[in-house]
């Protein structure tokens, strides 16, 4: 068989059903040959976004695989990469090479040299006869350690070249390991935690890469500890759990912001501990426990006074047991108080909302399309994903996940229109699951299109348009130039669009009917069809706790 076929029948061996693409490369055909699914996008980084929604929801097993051209489809790739490279995705990249002896000669894009900067690794396959070992390293590099995207480029030349069938029959899977922590590491950071007076667990995305929110959630229960999470590992924790604070990122509720300010102590599990855009800067004054699986985030922004290292799982279940040994015969906080205060902030928070969720206005403020959502649709039973810019610290503070994976947050490195593509890749990855993704009309103009691919691929999913015709999150920064030349307004009719483009749409501009129109929407999913709503909003400036730490 030749280069392309062997690569298939490795995707095939190591479980993968479904290879995102877009032409022209025949590792398209072979693949289809093997019963592997292509799943055609309208442009690269949408499709590079399906894998990536793949991916997530399968906790990287199979990884998500995305296929393209040389030059200009991987140039187009790339915003979609970085995003993926920033959230520390598990995918295979296999995107065609310029032949032999012209790659890296200018002006042709380098995939190797380029992408070198956004992935955890890139080979190059040099020659046919080491094209299933190179495969090999590829799903090894994707499948163990820090999560990440890696990058196979095939030369075009060489993808049509022979290569002996025995070489392909005795590829075998790679298998997976990971690693424990230390146990005396463990042993100190456990009596810590047990001395502290007002811990707090800041739980982020590799709790659920590593499939570990038993093991949290037994750990939080055990010795009443109020747990919150990352904007990445949203859902690692079940948000309608008494001990849930629910996520902390730039935005978050009032009982997370209360709790992370007057911890004596964090322990901080399968979290980077990164400072970047969408975060609100966690105090220093704090005992900080730092648990990861790379070494590279321990002491990186924060002085870490235990560092961890090791699979979130494992170490969990490390803690659970050493501090089973330091606990006594007494449960700690028998009496409830923890879950009662925290009750009490989001009670409180909440209330202080509740205009605006329940707002009669028109046009309706967003707010209460997310509060009609939540009143709608079970959150166990669904997978949601936000947008950039509003839509985002709009809903992450309100929204509670249910179990593991039942959310997507996202956007270290964050392009508008992402959440499409994320979406549509939830929705393979679980196809019994009302996927759902907030954007608003800035975002559907960038990647919106490809609410075209879901609907002729046959991916039911529900898409979100919070349509206020403006970049209402640029009112400040852009108040001269709009006021000159109206930069901030957009335009456009997106349920029309869909309708256009095949699927099933609906424009709301009342209130009152936003929960029936959800509704509407959730059935015509279930009937096989890729759902629209448009919901007119206003421009909303207020969102929940942006301020920093005290």
């Amino acid at each position: 068989m030749n280069v392309l076929d062997a690569i298939a029948h490795t995707l095939k061996r190591e479980g993968i059903e479904y290879l995102c693409t877009f032409p022209t490369t025949h590792i398209i055909e072979s693949a289809a040959e093997l019963g592997i699914r292509p799943i055609i996008c309208r442009q690269e980084r949408v499709g590079v976004g399906m894998a990536d929604g793949y991916a997530r929801v399968k906790n990287g097993n199979p990884p998500g695989v995305f296929a393209m051209q040389y030059g200009p489809g991987a140039e187009n790739a790339y915003a979609g990469v970085a995003t993926a490279f920033s959230d520390a995705v598990p995918m295979l990249l296999l995107p065609l090479g310029h032949p032999r002896g012209r790659d890296g000669v200018y002006p042709h894009f380098s995939s190797v040299r380029s992408y070198e900067s956004v992935t955890k690794s890139v080979e190059r396959i040099q020659a046919a006869s080491d094209a299933t070992n190179v495969m090999r390293r590829a799903f090894a590099r994707v499948k163990m350690g820090r999560p990440g995207p890696v990058m196979v480029e095939i030369p075009s030349d060489i993808g049509n070249e022979e290569i002996d069938d025995s070489i392909v029959e005795n590829y075998r899977p790679v298998k997976t390991t990971v690693a424990g922590a230390n146990a005396q590491a463990v042993a100190e950071a456990a009596e810590a935690l047990m001395k502290a007076k007002n811990p707090v667990i800041y739980a982020g995305q590799g709790v659920l890469y590593a499939g570990a929110t038993d093991e949290l959630v037994q750990l939080a229960e055990a010795l009443q500890i109020p747990v919150t999470t990352t904007m990445a590992g949203k859902s690692a924790f079940p948000e309608k759990h008494p001990l849930s604070l629910g996520s902390s990122s730039g935005v978050m509720n009032a009982a997370a912001f209360d709790f992370l300010s007057k911890a004596d102590l964090i322990f901080a599990i399968g979290s980077s501990l990164t400072l970047h855009g969408m975060t609100t800067p966690l105090p220093q004054d704090k005992t900080y426990i730092h648990a990861t699986n790379d070494s590279i985030d321990l002491s990186k922004n924060y002085d870490v006074d235990y560092p961890i290292l090791g699979d979130a799982k494992l170490v969990l279940a490390q803690f659970s047991e050493a501090c089973a040994d330091l606990t006594g015969s007494t449960p700690r906080d028998a009496d409830g108080t923890v879950t009662a205060e925290i009750a009490s902030a989001r009670e409180k928070w909440l209330a202080d909302w509740t205009a605006k969720l329940t707002s009669g206005q028109t046009p309706m403020t967003p707010y209460r399309v997310i509060w009609e959502f939540m009143n709608a649709i079970d959150p166990n039973e669904a997978i949601v994903t936000h947008d950039s810019g509003s839509p985002r610290d709009q809903l992450m503070p309100f929204y509670q996940a249910g179990g593991p994976r039942t959310y997507i947050g996202w956007g270290k490195s964050h392009g508008l229109g992402t959440g499409l593509g994320l979406n549509m890749g939830a929705k393979l990855a679980d196809p019994d699951k009302f996927c759902v993704n907030f954007m608003g009309d800035a975002a559907f103009g960038m990647t919106g299109l490809d609410f075209e691919t879901a609907a002729r691929s046959g991916i039911p999913t529900l898409t979100i348009v919070l349509n206020n015709s403006t970049m209402a999150i640029e009112t400040s920064s852009m108040a001269r130039s709009h006021e000159l030349y109206n930069t901030r307004d957009l335009q456009g009719n997106y349920a029309d669009m869909a309708i256009a483009m095949g699927g099933w749409a609906e424009r709301v501009e009342d209130p009152a009917d936003a929960g029936a129109a959800i509704l509407r929407a959730k059935e015509a999913t279930e009937n096989g069809e890729a759902a629209l709503l448009e919901f007119i909003t206003s421009e909303e400036a207020e969102f929940s706790h942006r301020r920093p730490f005290a």
